[in-house]
């Protein structure tokens, strides 16, 4: 599986507007609400706030990956959002988060759900990549960024 085939252009916001982590999170979330239902989605948003609860998902360098399982998943989902204004996020290096990667997938599967979230960890760390999606504004082209940089990576 790779990261770019859990991405379109209805859930990826080159533009996200949030005042707040809680606000982004959901904003992310939200894009999911044309392939699940309002139940799934509620579920969703439940089991990532819990674990941002246990430990914010802020990994530094502007970054922030939250992410949750849920049983009611059958399969994994993804949304990528890149903020109009940076916002506090109690990263580990206490810097605020412009660059979101939402990740959620079945509980059922561990392994997949970890691979996956180690494969986003090694992508966005790249600076270079970095700098380029944040130099791009458009749905289109960060999904071409994310589709071409992957190409770099062995398939999970």
């Amino acid at each position: 599986m790779k990261i770019s085939d859990l991405l379109d252009t209805t859930n990826v916001i080159p533009d996200l507007s949030a005042g707040s982590k809680e606000e982004a999170i959901n904003n992310l979330v939200d894009t999911l609400g044309s392939r699940l239902d309002k139940e799934t989605i509620a579920s969703v948003r439940k089991a990532v706030m819990e674990r941002e609860s246990i430990m914010s998902t802020g990994v530094g360098k502007g970054l922030a990956i939250p992410h949750g399982k849920c049983r009611q998943l059958s399969e994994t989902y993804a949304a990528f959002g890149k903020l109009r204004k940076p916002v506090n996020y109690d990263s580990i290096d206490g810097e605020p988060v412009v660059i979101l990667f939402l990740l959620v997938g079945p509980e059922s599967q561990n392994s997949i759900h970890i691979k996956m979230l180690s494969r986003i960890s090694r992508l966005l760390n790249s600076s270079s990549f970095r700098e380029k999606l944040l130099k791009s504004n458009e749905s289109e082209k960060i999904l071409e960024l994310f589709q071409s940089e992957e190409e770099h990576f062995v398939r999970i």
